[in-house]
């Protein structure tokens, strides 16, 4: 049995899983807080053949921590985020965390995202204002004034470097670890009426999904010639007549 032909088996299916992740960024180039998924890649020894043979694992995805860019649209109730941090927002089973800052206010004063998701302070319960008193003013550090009153603060946490983060509801994320409020706004901060975009990179994500094709085609030409060619050893060394 040729090995040749299980490797190159391996490595279509972690080019098949690489394509679809690159294809999900790609799709989401504009939408705004969008984490990019990177896939890492790793070989596998095989124990059960004579000698070393590797084959490719179809390897694990993770988040990219990326800022996007961001862009001026003078909402005052759009927030981005800077530095190494992200919203609190409510989640299906509890906190989860994004960097879309597009934020509205509904009928009884509760901000929540675009999704519907209720928007947290620091505590980790939901922000509520007064919606009679107007638009708010947001400072660096996530206060919010309105006519000059604070009536609250928007929740920034930060998201232990180690920990590993799964995509939630909302363009939002979770992660293993616990997370902490922020509360030195030196480096960290967010500036209202500015939202973050994607941090795809479109230009590097279209040259993965050419390369990815080609090496995918690649493989399974290589997968044919490998089967072509055990055929053709099988018939060679057959007995005649068999």
């Amino acid at each position: 049995m040729q090995n040749s032909l299980y490797v190159n088996l391996s490595a279509q299916v972690a080019l098949d899983k690489r394509l679809t992740t690159t294809a999900n960024n790609v799709a989401n180039m504009a939408t705004a807080g969008f984490r990019a998924e990177e896939t890492k890649f790793s070989s596998l020894l095989a124990q059960a053949t004579k000698g070393a043979v590797a084959f490719v694992d179809s390897g694990d995805t993770y988040l990219s921590r990326a800022s996007g860019p961001i862009t001026k649209t003078d909402s005052p109730l759009d927030v981005a985020v800077q530095g190494d941090a992200w919203l609190g927002v409510g989640g299906p089973s509890g906190p989860a965390y994004t960097r879309d800052g597009r934020l509205t206010m509904d009928a009884s004063g509760q901000l929540r995202t675009l999704t519907g998701q209720p928007v947290l302070d620091p505590g980790g319960s939901p922000l509520l204002l007064d919606p009679q008193a107007g638009p708010p003013t947001i400072g660096r550090d996530g206060s919010v004034y309105q006519n000059s009153n604070q009536v609250g603060s928007l929740g920034l946490f930060v998201l232990d470097n180690k920990g590993t983060l799964t995509r939630a509801p909302g363009n939002a994320v979770t992660s293993s670890l616990p997370v902490r409020p922020v509360q030195d706004f030196t480096r960290i901060g967010m500036v209202q009426g500015y939202v973050e975009g994607s941090n795809v990179n479109p230009i590097m994500e279209m040259t993965k999904l050419i390369t990815i094709q080609r090496a995918f085609e690649s493989a399974a030409t290589a997968t044919a010639e490998a089967e072509s060619s055990l055929q053709s050893a099988v018939k060679t060394l057959s007995p005649q007549g068999s």
